[in-house]
């Protein structure tokens, strides 16, 4: 017999957000304090992503009905539509954050490649 879900109110949320893995932490990056960092910002823009999704629930009620209730907003279920358009926001809401690692692994794959700052002063040169 499984054992039933907790209750949402006796769970120490706080406890929760500091749960890790046994064992130590794996680091990618060469500096830690870079791989935190980069920790920190995944975490808001994961925060900031679900609350875009909040708020487009809030504005398509709104817009089909008028006026809303916390309960419209939790029950609310997105179209196959309107779940594509928000998939499509996540993807190039996450390619805009990490842009800046994209350009540098496309950069180690070109190495012969110029900088913007030698590409100007190759143009200055002419």
């Amino acid at each position: 017999m499984s054992k039933p879900a907790p209750n949402p109110e006796d769970l120490d949320s706080i406890a929760l957000a500091g749960a890790k893995a046994k064992g130590k932490r794996p680091w990618f990056l060469a500096d830690p304090n870079v791989e935190r960092v980069l920790s920190i910002t995944m975490a808001v823009a994961g925060e900031l992503a679900v609350l875009r999704q909040r708020l487009d629930t809030i504005e398509t009620l709104l817009e089909e009905r008028g006026s809303i209730s916390k309960a419209d907003i939790e029950a609310f279920s997105p179209s196959p539509a309107q779940q594509e358009a928000r998939g499509r926001w996540n993807q190039e809401y996450l390619a805009r954050i990490l842009r800046i690692l994209q350009q540098d692994q496309d950069a180690m794959e070109r190495p012969d490649e110029p900088t913007s700052e030698e590409a100007g002063e190759r143009i200055g040169e002419k």
